[in-house]
């Protein structure tokens, strides 16, 4: 199945917005849709232009297509640089109010932060898995030095023991 993510048109006849959906490509343009991803408006100023990053990174994962119009949005949110593992990835909308600004700047702290947790927590894992294989093979070495005196000593005690049978 060819998945898109693509724009299904609502509203007045002169007054449209859209929401962004994930959908079968063979679908009617305002057919039945897998999941709604975002939401556009065109009509107010600055545009709106609301999107779910962590749906829109799965399905894009998993190969959905954008259209055209949902690619420049995407690009414009930065999800798009996200996907395709650039460094800056920073959104360049703009907001209507200091607010909606501050807002969507604490969201990308905090999507931030989240990213440097996982990122600190694999490399602790990393850390913990190297110190457990170095413990091991200490504890390995110790075995096997502990063994080889053992195997010496049993090796000596018969061939002392015929030379004083006899």
């Amino acid at each position: 199945m060819a998945v898109r993510i693509r724009l299904k048109r609502m509203g007045k006849i002169r007054a449209p917005f859209y929401r962004i959906v994930v959908v079968d490509s063979r679908k009617k343009r305002d057919g039945r849709v897998i999941e709604q991803v975002g939401k556009y408006d065109p009509m107010t100023t600055p545009s709106l232009i609301d999107i779910d990053s962590e749906r829109v990174q799965y399905w894009l994962s998993v190969g959905a297509q954008p259209s055209d119009a949902v690619k420049h949005m995407l690009d414009l949110t930065g999800d798009w640089a996200k996907f395709k593992g650039a460094k800056n990835t920073e959104s360049r909308l703009e907001y209507r109010d200091e607010a909606a600004k501050q807002a969507a700047a604490a969201k990308a702290m905090e999507e931030a932060a989240k990213d440097a947790e996982k990122l600190k927590a694999a490399l602790a894992e990393e850390k913990a898995k190297a110190e457990a294989e170095k413990a091991a093979a200490e504890k390995a070495v110790a075995e096997e030095a502990a063994a080889e005196p053992v195997a010496e000593e049993a090796a000596e005690e018969p061939a002392e023991a015929p030379a004083e049978e006899a």
